[in-house]
């Protein structure tokens, strides 16, 4: 794990690095939004509280779906697909898995879905017609008529096997889960702190001038540095903590009066890489959100850090 920033000889204090205020990105209202000619952005409200975001490009032989596609979502896909009226979906590129197989079969069975070979791997052995058909391993270049869509793996970050998609042309990125703008990265159950620190590295050199981002407000390139500031800073409580021999959870609970599960998580991951483990090994969710399922712990609500959620409770650490 890379160590945290440092400053007159030492390490970044975590109180000198406050996670930035997802309120200052403005929301991006639910429905459909265009934006570019055949480039469409549907969102929707999440189950717990956060957009969910799905791009959604049309070309001269059907609509490309791209995003996290379980179940509970596909309907609300469907219905904003028929009101573009660009005819059936051809292509379905996952970005990441939330829990489920990367499909989207169930509201588009004829669709070609491509994922990472890694999340296909993931979820075998499951019915062949639930498996995405088409899988890469670092890099696959697909076509909606003229228009170039670049997938290109970045995980460990969100999840172990992140993809995002870049439309050069437009100067669009769709990134999954990888970046966040007005909502914390999560990185908990398979994903990876410092994996996700090399992630936005790596796509800030796209120089993209449009950020769709799985959950959270339409953005430009603050969601590179909105991602960043709040990964140091989850790293600098940990480095802070490991050093002291104290555990995630008492951690956590020195950032500050507001803590949730999704901080926790988050610490629980960049302990783990102190520790020497393999980025993005894998952490049942139960102790990834650690002992506040068990403890009695108090939170005061904060709209800013981790939705105000209490520890313990469901809300994104269940839902990457």
């Amino acid at each position: 794990m890379t160590r945290p920033e440092t400053r007159h000889g030492g390490p970044t204090s975590p109180r000198a690095l406050p996670l930035p205020r997802p309120a200052a990105t403005p929301p991006t209202p639910s429905g459909l939004t265009e934006l570019a000619d055949g480039v469409h952005l549907f969102v929707r409200p999440g189950p717990d509280g956060r957009p969910d975001c799905t791009g959604l490009v049309v070309g001269p032989e059907g609509v490309t779906v791209i995003g996290a596609l379980p179940s509970a979502r596909e309907r609300a896909v469907a219905g904003a697909v028929a009101a573009l009226g660009a005819g059936p979906v051809r292509l379905v590129l996952a970005t990441h898995t939330c829990g489920a197989p990367p499909t989207g079969r169930g509201a588009f069975p004829e669709a070609l879905t491509v994922a990472h070979a890694g999340a296909r791997a993931e979820a075998e052995p499951g019915p062949p017609a639930a498996l995405p058909a088409l899988t890469f391993e670092d890099r696959l270049t697909v076509h909606s008529g003229r228009r170039r869509i670049e997938l290109l793996s970045c995980g460990p970050a969100h999840t172990r096997h992140d993809v995002v998609a870049w439309l050069p042309a437009d100067g669009i990125l769709f990134a999954g889960g990888v970046l966040s703008a007005g909502t914390v990265p999560v990185c908990a159950r398979d994903g990876s702190v410092e994996g996700m620190r090399r992630a936005v590295r790596t796509l800030r050199t796209l120089g993209a001038g449009t950020v769709v981002c799985g959950h959270g407000p339409l953005a430009g390139t603050e969601a590179f540095d909105l991602t960043e500031r709040q990964l140091r800073r989850v790293q600098a409580l940990a480095m802070d903590g490991w050093s002291r021999d104290l555990t995630p959870e008492q951690a956590a609970r020195q950032a500050g009066p507001a803590t949730g599960p999704v901080l926790l998580g988050n610490l629980r991951r960049a302990y783990a890489e102190l520790d020497g483990e393999p980025l993005g090994c894998p952490v049942p969710l139960r102790e990834a959100v650690g002992e506040a399922a068990r403890g009695p712990v108090r939170v005061a609500p904060d709209p800013w850090d981790d939705w105000g959620l209490p520890l313990g409770g469901g809300g994104p650490a269940a839902q990457p």
